[in-house]
């Protein structure tokens, strides 16, 4: 809109400047352009005289209306050039959004020094089946959690047969079992989905860095969006945490009961065995 205004009040303004050579521009073509044949002589002082009233006509008349129309393009001109300069000054300061993309260069720094502690190499087991339960473990791929039961029962051993442990005991240990690959098959699962994490949000820092000032809510947003995920993520793994503290506290609680009825039962044999 303000270039269509600017433009029509410099069309106004060129041919108000230059109304005389419009005119003188007039006269060469009505003499040059063939007539109807009324005469042998053209009349041209009353062509000079048509082109003074016509220049006397804009002068008086069309003059003032283009003035007029001028001025109020002009003031209309002022007016978007100040809601411009308000934009450009106040509300999108150009320093301030140069200011805000250094921010985000920085911060994009930081993301990356993150990124590679998250991804330093802590494996540490040295025989061969931990060896190959550990780099399941730390592989951050969710399609290798399906391998964790194997791997688990090479180091950890299988369930007891029925012949070498009582049911109770079997029972608690398969329940250990249970809860430990849970948890180990969870962890696997938040370190792919911190990974993925960590891509969109390099992401929305290179869309910040190029964004225009109208566009950095939405980037907001998205922003906003990929932080509850990130807190979901948190929620999940405190609660798997939890999970783990309630089997080792039901294993303390059941190594209490074991001992209490290992124990009644030495007192009924010792006390058969005194009767007899």
């Amino acid at each position: 809109m303000l270039e269509i205004l600017r433009f029509v009040k410099g069309l106004t303004d060129w041919v108000w400047t230059h109304r005389a050579k419009i005119l003188v521009l007039i006269l060469v073509i009505t003499m040059v352009v063939p007539q109807p044949a009324k005469g042998q002589f053209i009349d041209v002082a009353a062509i000079v005289s048509a082109i003074g009233a016509i220049n006397t006509a804009i002068t008086n008349v069309i003059g003032a209306g283009l003035r007029d129309i001028s001025g109020a393009l002009g003031a209309v001109n002022g007016v978007l050039n100040a809601i411009q300069n308000f934009f450009q000054n106040t509300i999108y300061p150009p320093d301030a959004i140069n200011r805000a993309r250094g921010v985000v260069g920085a911060v994009q720094g930081l993301y990356n020094v993150i990124r590679g502690l998250a991804n330093l190499n802590v494996a540490s087991a040295t025989l061969a089946n931990p060896r190959q339960l550990e780099a399941v473990l730390l592989s951050r791929n969710a399609g290798n959690i399906g391998q964790v039961p194997n791997r688990y029962t090479t180091v950890y051993q299988p369930i007891p047969p029925a012949t070498d442990a009582p049911a109770p005991m079997r029972d608690l240990i398969d329940m250990t079992d249970a809860t430990a690959q849970a948890a180990l098959k969870k962890a696997i699962a938040i370190d792919a989905a911190a990974d993925q994490l960590m891509d969109a949000s390099d992401q929305l820092a290179a869309e910040l860095a190029v964004a225009a000032p109208g566009t950095a809510p939405m980037i907001e947003a998205q922003s906003a969006a990929m932080l509850v995920k990130a807190h979901a993520l948190t929620q999940s793994a405190t609660a798997e945490l939890f999970r783990i503290r309630a089997i080792d506290m039901a294993n303390t609680g059941a190594a209490l009961k074991f001992n209490a009825s290992h124990a009644s039962d030495t007192r009924r044999d010792l006390t058969n065995m005194f009767v007899k």
